[in-house]
């Protein structure tokens, strides 16, 4: 098995990847903190913000106040290079359409598989357009989330489009510990669901349980 956090170290390493553009797809600000406090020494880091799949549209706005609070909070440390910011659109007809059939599929199933790559490919397509030198995401830092597979979407999508994709399992080196540590700091509002209304419902399921 691959081991993506030493090859992201590789890619790191190389000094001419020094202050390189980094399209970084981002799931939530809690996720995104410790990416972004661990990338921002080595990228120019625009945080994309493409989520479909969250419901309601109340939630999806919540956390995108909570991302750019994230953002805002980080750049006046001052450390590394400057963060920018850009939205994607929310298109939730998107999402429903990518899983019709999906639904009762348990999560980190066949429909999250359909989800990771409507969020990734949308990512490369905007790297590309942008002329970003890389582009990553945040998913991998989730224990939930399946790391191999991400990076299997993403160096597809990468290879397909001609951008390079940064692999990562960000939750390697106490990665998730210090995310949950800086939400703390930076008091982030924590979900506690993954953001589609089926993972939702199984969360309500699971807690009558």
């Amino acid at each position: 098995m691959r081991n993506y956090q030493k090859e992201l170290e590789q890619v790191l390493l190389k000094e001419e990847n020094k202050g390189k553009t980094l399209l970084l797809h981002s799931c939530c600000a809690p996720c995104s903190s410790y990416v972004l406090v661990y990338l921002k020494e080595y990228f120019r880091i625009t945080v994309f913000y493409y989520n479909p799949n969250i419901t309601p549209d109340s939630e999806y706005r919540k956390r995108v106040e909570e991302q750019k609070r994230l953002i805002e909070a980080l750049n006046r440390k001052g450390e590394g290079y400057p963060i920018s910011y850009l939205d994607g659109d929310y298109e939730p007809e998107a999402f429903f359409t990518a899983v019709k059939g999906y639904e009762h599929c348990p999560e980190r199933g066949e429909r999250c598989e359909i989800c990771f790559r409507l969020r990734l490919e949308k990512s490369g397509k905007v790297a590309k357009e942008g002329k970003f030198d890389f582009f990553a995401t945040t998913l991998t830092l989730s224990p939930l989330k399946n790391a191999e597979l991400l990076n299997k979407i993403g160096e597809e999508t990468g290879e397909k489009l001609g951008v390079s994709y940064l692999v990562s399992d960000f939750k390697k080196k106490d990665g998730y510990k210090t995310s949950i540590r800086l939400s703390q700091e930076y008091d982030l509002y924590r979900q506690d669901y993954c953001g589609c209304i089926y993972s939702k419902l199984e969360r309500e399921r699971n807690k009558e349980k």
